[in-house]
């Protein structure tokens, strides 16, 4: 078997910039390029010395762990101890991160069932099957994108659950428990007011509105051309409000003045004195993670209480 070592030396050069760039992206450090070079470059030495005789010593878990922690040092520096640390275990994350899944991906592909005899013949060639290497050269970078993308959704989605509150909502006799996410692209307020407009999603609650509010979420015309007429209780709380969106330059969507709302995350909580509730047919969350959008003044405004 013919071993190219310039070719594996490169090889492990570009996977270590690439494992070291990562870890970068997951602690949302701004690094230079060349620096991940030189971390790059320094991991790849474990490469020359398996051809020489410290190959035992460089195949040490010490000196992987030595290596490892020379390579983070070029990348991100030392400012403290826990700075330094949580750098070195994110880069030991996302290497057994994307090695997992190479590993995983490898072996659901073509997987053998004299798994030993593998094992074996890669140890007397000492640098694995040629095969695995191109699998590695073209999937690394595959499971880079997977991983990368995975950890922009777990931002994401953190990010969204910071901003989902507990909402209790009051009109007349319809009581709702719902889950609210809060929307700075909602600016929907009434402009004679300014009280805030919040949205409810109908979804699930039919059989606790009326159902001519039912109706009227859908088609807000039936009121206003008076083709349905509104339970008196539910009349007297309505406000139209003016409003655009996609599609429509101009609408007057009914809303509703709510006799209770109180808004609260898992430590502290608010009576909201002013605001509206808009009812759609929509579903605002594809996921079910909310029902419901408060407005930001609904909650950048308040001075939350304890809950007792």
């Amino acid at each position: 078997m013919v071993v190219y070592l310039d070719a594996l030396w490169l090889l492990n050069l570009l996977a270590d910039s690439l494992l070291l760039w990562m870890t970068a992206i997951f602690l949302k450090r701004n690094v230079k390029g060349y620096r991940l070079l030189i971390g790059g470059g320094i991991g790849s030495i474990s490469i020359l010395l398996m051809v020489t005789p410290l190959a035992p010593i460089a195949g040490h878990p010490l000196a992987k762990i030595l290596l490892s922690t020379v390579m983070v040092f070029a990348v991100f520096g030392y400012r403290r101890w826990k700075y330094f640390f949580v750098n070195l275990m994110t880069f030991y994350f996302s290497t057994f991160l994307t090695g997992g899944m190479l590993l995983g991906a490898h072996y659901f592909i073509e997987f053998d069932m004299q798994l030993e005899s593998d094992f074996f013949l890669a140890g007397l060639k000492g640098f694995g099957d040629p095969v695995s290497w191109i699998f590695v050269m073209f999937g690394l970078p595959i499971a880079f994108y997977f991983a990368k993308s995975r950890a922009d959704d777990f931002e994401t989605a953190k990010l969204q659950h910071d901003q989902l509150l507990n909402v209790k909502l009051k009109i007349n006799e319809a009581d709702f428990s719902l889950r609210g996410l809060v929307d700075t692209g909602n600016q929907l307020q009434d402009p004679i007011t300014k009280c805030p407009v919040m949205f409810v999603s109908i979804a699930g609650l039919e059989e606790q509105l009326p159902s001519e509010v039912v109706k009227a979420a859908g088609q807000p015309e039936v009121l206003l051309f008076e083709e349905e007429y509104l339970p008196k209780e539910w009349l007297e709380k309505m406000r139209l409000i003016p409003a655009k969106s996609v599609g429509k330059a101009h609408q007057l969507l009914p809303a509703f003045k709510p006799d209770y709302v109180e808004v609260s995350n898992e430590k502290k909580k608010t009576v909201i004195s002013k605001a509206l509730v808009v009812f759609t047919p929509m579903s605002l969350s594809s996921d079910g993670q909310f029902s419901c959008i408060l407005h930001p003044k609904m909650v950048l405004s308040l001075s939350y209480e304890e809950v007792s």
